[in-house]
């Protein structure tokens, strides 16, 4: 009778733990539940600005259908897509413009932020257009932002997707490097464009350490792009397109599809 018992006991035992184990690894496989949504937040890295097929519907924001969010919901086909990213956007315009469909079904979102509050667009543009002193100052300027006051602003963007989306995965990707050093390379100096590479690794490392003490996963593209940035063989980021300006120092749509997507996909 003990023996019946023990035995049953332990079958009950290992079939739990089986159940758990089959649950544990079909989460996952799966972490996006059959009833959850996916919303896509952010920036013009985010909305795909420089990866053309905009929909005309998003306007200036430059939503694209090659952007990484895009491709992503399209190969897993989640029960709802919110593509809210928007070109030009700052930790503010994601507070105020961007976080109504956020809510308790919502199982995924992603952004990329933090790049125009630190003065990105001003400072490729002072990098470009005067002398390796007044970028390098350019960028001293802009890592004294990131020190001071960025850190508050992702915090309240954090914050706030927490509190409307208290279950969903928060995948917080980063920026890549912007140029292969060591090669030929027609356009900034080598100085240019070390300084440059170090603002991204420091803007990175930042929204890294915010995104962790949320308990989001920070998505790093630098390794997905190395080997493609400019003055590579084979860029995924655009130069300085004086055709259309707005689309510089972004994303090709190779590099939305082979260095976001792979990122986002693995994060989330």
């Amino acid at each position: 009778m003990r023996r019946s018992r023990y035995a049953a006991y332990v079958t009950s035992l290992l079939l739990a733990v089986g159940l758990a184990l089959t649950g544990a690894a079909a989460a996952q496989a799966s972490p996006l539940t059959a009833t959850g949504g996916y919303v896509a937040l952010g920036d013009s890295y985010s909305s795909g600005v420089g990866s053309g097929s905009y929909i005309s519907s998003s306007g200036n924001c430059s939503r694209s259908t090659k952007a990484y969010p895009y491709l992503w919901q399209a190969a897993h086909a989640p029960a709802s897509f919110g593509f809210l990213a928007c070109s030009g956007a700052k930790t503010t315009d994601v507070l105020n413009n961007q976080l109504g469909t956020l809510g308790s079904a919502t199982s995924l979102v992603s952004l990329t932020i933090g790049g125009n509050d630190a003065g990105f667009s001003d400072v490729m543009t002072t990098c470009v257009l005067q002398s390796d002193s007044a970028c390098l100052s350019r960028i001293a300027t802009a890592k004294a932002y990131v020190d001071s006051s960025l850190p508050g602003q992702l915090d309240n963007v954090y914050s706030a997707i927490s509190a409307k989306a208290p279950s969903a995965h928060v995948v917080v990707l980063g920026y890549p490097r912007f140029y292969q050093l060591g090669t030929t390379c027609l356009g900034l100096s080598e100085t240019k464009r070390s300084a440059i590479n170090g603002a991204a690794d420091y803007l990175d490392a930042a929204i890294a350490k915010r995104a962790a003490d949320h308990g989001f996963t920070f998505g790093d593209v630098r390794a997905t792009f190395s080997g493609h940035e400019i003055c590579s063989g084979d860029p995924w980021l655009h130069s300085v397109n004086w055709l259309n300006i707005s689309e510089s120092y972004h994303p090709t749509a190779a590099g939305q599809s082979g260095g976001y997507l792979p990122v986002l996909t693995s994060a989330a």
